[in-house]
């Protein structure tokens, strides 16, 4: 476009702006000079308006949007979504993707005490996020988002931590110094916490599509130091 253009179109807003500014001075003239009858039913006509910007509003934020995902470990399932589930999802993909839980951690990299802390650190976020948010009482067939993530919890976080995390201390605790690397269980729990990491994926990505999360599987799998741009789908336009 041109300045030419440019400078035009700012002319016609800002004299669109004049335009609407004096009618509103003008009718708030002629509400200030009226009375009886015409006073009640602009006080009412007005009133009417905002309830109505209102509902449509509250319409807007409640729209329930049907979503399919499936999750290796739990099949295909339907959810029924409105604006604060999709934030709620959002927020569970977000903290879930930024951890050591859909990170690969490799045999020769890593600490697999930080990757247990981070791990419990997720736990107790994800738990923390559930219990601030509303629960979703407008489903009444299908699964809510935050079933989804008691089940993230219950099924794979919970029983992972609650084998390995025992056995860990016990090396630390009974060998003060000595190396991870010479913990005789660490080839194992490695080998588990790739298989955590699967499972966690799906869950990954379940979120991000009750999110609207686009180009989800590039932010999971982007190796470090890549950098990936989010994408997030306007309200409402979840599923399909």
């Amino acid at each position: 476009m041109s300045r030419l253009g440019t400078r035009a179109g700012r002319l016609g807003r800002i004299g669109l702006s004049v335009v609407v500014g004096a009618a509103v001075g003008l009718g708030v003239h002629a509400v200030g000079h009226t009375s009886g009858f015409f006073l009640f039913a602009i006080t009412g006509a007005l009133a009417g308006a905002l309830v109505a910007v209102g509902l449509d509003a509250y319409r807007r934020s409640a729209r329930l949007t049907e979503v399919k995902v499936t999750v290796p470990q739990l099949s295909e399932l339907t959810f029924v979504v409105n604006n604060d589930s999709r934030q709620v999802a959002w927020q569970l993909f977000v903290e879930s993707v930024t951890r050591v839980s859909v990170q690969r951690l490799d045999d020769e990299d890593g600490v697999l005490r930080e990757a247990l802390t981070s791990l419990y650190g997720l736990f107790a976020t994800t738990r923390e996020t559930l219990k601030v948010s509303r629960p979703s009482t407008h489903v009444s067939v299908g699964m809510t988002v935050e079933c989804l993530a008691v089940n993230f919890l219950n099924l794979e976080l919970r029983p992972f931590l609650s084998r390995w995390h025992p056995r860990l201390r016990a090396f630390e605790e009974a060998s003060p110094g000595r190396p991870e690397t010479e913990w005789p269980l660490a080839a194992d729990c490695r080998a588990e916490l790739r298989l955590l990491q699967d499972h966690a994926r799906d869950y990954l990505l379940a979120f991000a599509r009750l999110a609207g999360v686009r180009d989800a599987e590039a932010m999971i799998d982007a190796p470090p130091g890549h950098r990936v741009r989010a994408v997030v789908q306007p309200r409402g336009s979840v599923g399909g």
